[in-house]
């Protein structure tokens, strides 16, 4: 197996979509993190929350710290609302290691575009 090592790994959203060199439509900016439509969704609702800070990933979360996770999670939660609300449901994740294509710290915020039956034919409700 080849592992790319960090420092020869893209960042796209440092290099690109942070500084403004490709086109974005910003869902949510703040000082410290931009939400934007992913550039190449796979989904029908696609948004990407990152810290303009460079931070590696999740577990390697770099000067900034918790503090700057925790206002990043704000966004995130924001975006997660707005998507619910449109649509009812919403998905956030996020990877770390080989499942992480660019080494910058980033949650997926999607609807996957299912009806609310095959939602819950999917998940179901085992609350009730």
């Amino acid at each position: 197996m080849t592992v790319v090592p960090a420092s020869s790994t893209s960042d796209f959203y440092c290099h690109q979509a942070i500084p403004g060199l490709v086109p974005i439509k910003v869902v949510v900016e703040t000082e410290d993190v931009l939400a934007f439509e992913h550039t190449n969704p796979s989904h029908p609702v696609h948004v990407v929350v990152v810290p303009k800070k460079h931070t590696s990933s999740l577990i390697d979360l770099g000067a900034g710290g918790e503090e700057l996770l925790a206002k990043v999670m704000a966004v995130v939660g924001e975006v997660a609302a707005q998507v619910k609300e449109e649509h009812g449901a919403a998905s956030v994740t996020t990877n770390v290691g080989l499942y992480q294509e660019s080494q910058h710290l980033h949650f997926h915020v999607c609807h996957r575009g299912e009806s609310d039956e095959q939602i819950l034919a999917m998940y179901g409700h085992h609350d009730g």
